[in-house]
């Protein structure tokens, strides 16, 4: 037992006494363990973005601190929070967020209560005796004195497949003077058609979120598990950015930035409706 020990206060010795960082050939940041290998939390992540933590990540850095937000620690610590493993985004990409993100003039902090990003959490139900993923959309909103995880929009294939509104002639429709007749076109209408959305108002969209709870309460989707979460983030003024955890031996590895964008205008909901799945 005490032979393990020491092994082990021997390896917790060389990583947090490594010197630094180097680069390789190709001008990605190589991390020797200096800064404490893993992002390990969500929390962290934004600790070690706005620098409000220490190299070894063991003191906090609080306002009036010497450190905190010191632009040189944020620059060595954005550095590390990229995958850099196996993401394509391109050194020139990284190196003018992070000048972005640390200007003299202008520098930007990620901020948890800030709003402007969101989870996307991948889930497993059994939907009518069937295992099938679910993605959710989860979001940051006040409650009380503090603040809760509340899902804000559903995907799920089956859902979107049951509604396919026909257009042009393809499109029935109830008959303008149909009030005369005490709408009893409605008969015909609901019980040969099978896609009833064609009686709905011009830029009609279904609920899902109200259809997946609906479908819970009525007890034929029931969760299971967890697969998979990652984050998208546009806090940074005309950037996105989305975080996974990777779990790899080696310093890069932890929660990192995956997908890196610098935004044009009408990006953003173009983004939106990639993610979202929205046609």
């Amino acid at each position: 037992m005490r032979l393990i020990f020491i092994i082990l206060i021997t390896i917790f010795i060389s990583i947090f006494s490594a010197p630094g960082q180097s680069f390789d050939s190709s001008g990605r940041v190589i991390d020797d363990g200096r800064f404490a290998a893993a992002t390990k939390q969500v929390n962290q992540f934004f600790r070690r973005f706005n620098a409000e933590e220490s190299k070894e990540g063991d003191i906090r850095y609080n306002p009036g601190d010497e450190n905190y937000r010191d632009t040189a620690l944020r620059k060595s610590f954005i550095n590390i929070l990229f995958d850099n493993e196996t993401s394509d985004v391109s050194n020139d990409l990284k190196r003018e967020f992070i000048n972005h993100v640390v200007s003299d003039v202008y520098p930007q902090y990620l901020n948890f209560h800030g709003g402007e990003w969101f989870a996307e959490v991948t889930t497993v139900f059994n939907y009518n005796g069937k295992r099938q993923d679910v993605t959710l959309f989860l979001k940051l909103q006040p409650q009380g004195l503090g603040y809760e995880w509340v899902v804000e929009n559903v995907s799920f294939p089956p859902f979107s497949e049951a509604f396919d509104k026909p257009e042009g002639d393809d499109k029935k429709f109830l008959h303008p003077l149909s009030h005369e007749l005490g709408f009893m076109n409605l008969k015909k209408a609901m019980l040969d058609n099978p896609k009833p959305e064609s009686y709905t108002p011009d830029g009609y969209k279904p609920d899902y979120l109200t259809i997946f709870l609906y479908e819970i309460k009525k007890n034929r989707m029931k969760f299971e598990t967890v697969k998979d979460t990652k984050f998208h983030f546009f806090q940074i003024d005309k950037w996105y950015f989305e975080l996974t955890q990777f779990n790899r031996p080696g310093f890069n590895t932890g929660w990192l930035i995956a997908n890196l964008l610098k935004l044009e205008e009408g990006d953003k909901e173009i983004i939106l409706n990639y993610i979202y799945d929205r046609n």
